[in-house]
C-alpha cells in the first residue's frame, strides 16, 4: 500500500505524467493489488466527486471571463483605472495592478488575466520606459491576485473539498486581495520613483467620467456578481450563471463586438477548460477517499498532536509545505489533495477553516508565478513573447512581496475574517 500511495505517484510525477493520471494510477493500483473492494467503487467515487452543486459555478465563471476577454473589456477596464490613477509616479504600473484585480473580479482565472491584461499593458509599459525585466515580472505576478479576490475558482474547489461556505470564503478573500494589491502598488510606485519613471496625465473629472461611461458595461459585471452574492439575491453558482447572461448581453448587444460564432467558440473553449478541471477534481477526490479509508489524515493529525508544536510553528510548517507543493502542482490539484489532510489538523489547533482557506489560496497563488512550473510564467512566455530568463529575473521582488503578505494573512486572522463579519454575518 505504501508503494501505491507514495512511491508510484512520486515516480509518475517525476516522469512527467499529468496529475490526474498519477492519481488515477495510484488508486487503481491500490484497488487491484492491495484491497478487497469492488472495482465499481472507483467510478462511483469518480462521478460522485463532481456531483456537487457548488462546482457548477466553475464553467459559468470561466465562460463569463472568456466572453469578456474576447472583446474590448480589458481596454475599457485599463482606461477606467488609468483615468482614476492620474499622474502619480508609476501610474501605468499601478494601472496594471488595478486592472488585473478588476478583471479577476470577472473571470477568477489567473492565466486569463495575464494574457488579456498583458496584451494591453505590455506595449504601454515599454513605451513608458519600464525595463523589460520589471514589466515581465509585474505582468506574470499580478495575475495571481485573481484567485484571491472573488470570484475565485480555487475557493469554490476548497469549499467543496473542506465542506465550507463559498460566500464566506469569497468574503474572506476581499481584504487579503486588496492588501496584496495595495502592497504591489506601493512597490511599483517606489520603483518608479527610484528609476525616475514619470507618471501619467493629471487627474481630470471629465476624463474619469468619460472612461467610466466607456467602461460601464465591463464594470457592471463585478458589481452584479459580488453585489448579488453578498446582498443575498443569489448563490455563487446562480451569480455565475447571471454573469454569463450579462456577459453575452454586454458583448453581443451593448458593445456589439462578438458574433454568435464568437460566443459559440467561447463556449467550446470553456468546455475544454472545464473538462480539464473536473477530471482533476474527480481523480483527486478518489485519491482522498483512499487516504481517508486508510486513516492517513487521522494518523497525521495524531502524530503532529503528539509533537505538541506551538500553533505558529505548525502554521509556518504548513506554509512551507504549501509553497513547495505549489511550485510543482496546480492549485486545484493541491487543494483537493491536501485539504483532507490539513483541515482537520488546523481545526484541532483552533484555526478557523475559512481563514485557513485563504492561507491555502494565497500560498498556491505564489506557485502560479514561481519557478519551475508556474502556469503564469508559460502564459507570459508564449502569449506575450517574453524571454523565460527575463521573467525569472523579474519575478523575484514580487515573490518577496507575496511572502510578506502571506505572513500577515497567516498570523493576523482578522485580515480574512473581518470581511466575513462585514459582508456575510
Amino acid at each position: 500500500m505504501s508503494f501505491a500511495l507514495g512511491v508510484l505517484p512520486i515516480a509518475l510525477l517525476l516522469l512527467g505524467f499529468p496529475i490526474f493520471l498519477v492519481l488515477l494510477a495510484a488508486v487503481s493500483c491500490a484497488l487491484v493489488f492491495f484491497m478487497d473492494v469492488p472495482y465499481t467503487a472507483l467510478h462511483q467515487n469518480l462521478f460522485g466527486a463532481i456531483d456537487a452543486y457548488a462546482l457548477l459555478a466553475i464553467p459559468f465563471f470561466i465562460f463569463a471571463g472568456e466572453l469578456m476577454g474576447r472583446g474590448s473589456v480589458a481596454d475599457r477596464l485599463v482606461g477606467f483605472v488609468n483615468a482614476g490613477v492620474g499622474s502619480v509616479r508609476g501610474s501605468l504600473a499601478v494601472t496594471t495592478v488595478g486592472s488585473s484585480a478588476l478583471f479577476g473580479a470577472i473571470s477568477g482565472v489567473s492565466a486569463a488575466t495575464v494574457a488579456t491584461i498583458g496584451r494591453v499593458m505590455l506595449p504601454a509599459l515599454r513605451r513608458s520606459g519600464y525595463p523589460e525585466k520589471f514589466s515581465a515580472g509585474l505582468l506574470t505576478a499580478v495575475g495571481a491576485i485573481d484567485i484571491i479576490i472573488p470570484p475565485s475558482i480555487p475557493m469554490i474547489v476548497y469549499g467543496a473539498a473542506a465542506q465550507q461556505s463559498v460566500p464566506r470564503l469569497y468574503a474572506a478573500g476581499v481584504l487579503p486581495g486588496l492588501l496584496l494589491a495595495g502592497m504591489l502598488c506601493i512597490y511599483v510606485m517606489a520603483y518608479a520613483r527610484k528609476h525616475r519613471i514619470g507618471g501619467g496625465e493629471r487627474f481630470s473629472w471629465k476624463a474619469f467620467g468619460a472612461a467610466a461611461a466607456r467602461g460601464t458595461g465591463a464594470l457592471g459585471a463585478p458589481v452584479i456578481i459580488l453585489g448579488g452574492i453578498y446582498g443575498g439575491v443569489f448563490s455563487p453558482t446562480e451569480a455565475a450563471a447571471v454573469a454569463c447572461l450579462y456577459a453575452i448581453v454586454v458583448a453581443r448587444y451593448f458593445y456589439r463586438e462578438l458574433s454568435w460564432r464568437d460566443i459559440l467558440a467561447s463556449a467550446g473553449t470553456t468546455a475544454v477548460f472545464t473538462g480539464q478541471i473536473l477530471i482533476i477534481v474527480a481523480c483527486a477526490n478518489v485519491f482522498g477517499w483512499l487516504l481517508t479509508i486508510h486513516q492517513v489524515p487521522a494518523s497525521l493529525v495524531q502524530w503532529l498532536t503528539d509533537l505538541q508544536l506551538p500553533g505558529w510553528t505548525l502554521l509556518l510548517a504548513i506554509n512551507v509545505l504549501l509553497l513547495a507543493v505549489g511550485c510543482f502542482i496546480d492549485p486545484l490539484s493541491a487543494i483537493l489533495l491536501l485539504s483532507p489532510l490539513l483541515v482537520p489538523l488546523v481545526t484541532a489547533i483552533g484555526v478557523d477553516p475559512i481563514h485557513f482557506g485563504i492561507i491555502v489560496t494565497v500560498n498556491l497563488s505564489i506557485g502560479l508565478f514561481h519557478p519551475p512550473f508556474g502556469i503564469n510564467i508559460f502564459v507570459a512566455q508564449s502569449v506575450l513573447k517574453l524571454p523565460l530568463e527575463t521573467i525569472y529575473r523579474g519575478i523575484v521582488p514580487f515573490v518577496f512581496i507575496y511572502l510578506i503578505a502571506l505572513g500577515l494573512i497567516t498570523y493576523i486572522p482578522a485580515i480574512s475574517l473581518l470581511g466575513v463579519r462585514l459582508l456575510v454575518n
